[in-house]
């Protein structure tokens, strides 16, 4: 099996702790590509960074999904899921939807751990898109500058525990999710400070993306995620122009 793992952001000491979670979390069998996206911003925290982040997200997935079983989209928020979804003949997912649907297995309240105030809005509006928002018990947030993304973990670590700790007693999550590709790998660490399950989105992104390409689901023909029509096209790249031909290649 052949997974594509994309960071939609461009840090790539983030999409190192990806791959490091990836490989803890995968199969024996299971080959990882890693990709960082080539434009965009370090990490993303608003709404409108995550559609440059979709949108760099389609141009790697359009370059490198040929040959690989499932693709993952590695960001918290799920960046071009839908997109990418609609237009590749493979299994994509993404780390909050897989965070939350195994979180919602495991305890009836979830809360969620970010790393930024500023995300909050854009990840409540992501779980509500979702369905979830009943099930949500809240969003705590880190609230102090982030000098280094690939050290996040390293240097807010007691702080990070903090907040678990209170989106339990005082949030009363039943289940908390860590949220955010520059997390990656934390749930592991703290679990044993943590009195809830503790999921993280990169390990339950890879099994879920295994689990799918094991049932083996025949694309969508019909439906809102069929192929987009065939149509002309201007300033795409050749493969992800081709992509948008896809229903002429089929």
């Amino acid at each position: 099996m052949k997974l594509l793992i994309v960071n939609p952001n461009t840090s790539h000491s983030v999409t190192e702790l990806i791959g490091n979670e990836a490989r803890r979390s995968a199969s024996p069998d299971t080959e990882l590509t890693l990709r960082t996206a080539t434009f965009g911003v370090a990490y993303i925290e608003t709404r409108a960074e995550s559609v440059i982040g979709a949108y760099a997200v389609m141009n790697e997935l359009a370059e490198h999904y040929q040959g690989h079983d499932a693709a993952l989209v590695a960001a918290f928020g799920d960046p071009g899921l839908e997109a990418a979804r609609e237009m590749l003949p493979i299994p994509v997912v993404g780390l909050t939807e897989s965070a939350l649907m195994s979180a919602a297995m495991l305890g009836g309240r979830i809360g969620i751990v970010a790393i930024s105030r500023r995300i909050r809005t854009w990840y409540s509006e992501t779980v509500d898109r979702y369905g979830m928002a009943s099930r949500l018990a809240g969003i705590r947030c880190l609230d102090e500058p982030l000098h280094d993304i690939g050290a996040v973990q390293q240097e807010k670590s007691e702080q990070l525990v903090a907040l678990c700790q209170a989106a339990v007693h005082e949030d009363g999550a039943d289940v908390l999710i860590i949220a955010g590709a520059p997390l990656a790998g934390l749930a592991r660490q703290v679990e044993s400070h943590i009195p809830v399950p503790i999921v993280d989105g990169v390990s339950c992104a890879v099994r879920q993306a295994e689990l799918l390409t094991r049932l083996n689901p025949r694309p969508a023909e019909a439906g809102s995620y069929a192929a987009p029509p065939t149509k002309p096209c201007q300033g795409l790249s050749s493969a992800l122009a081709a992509l948008v031909g896809r229903e002429s290649m089929s």
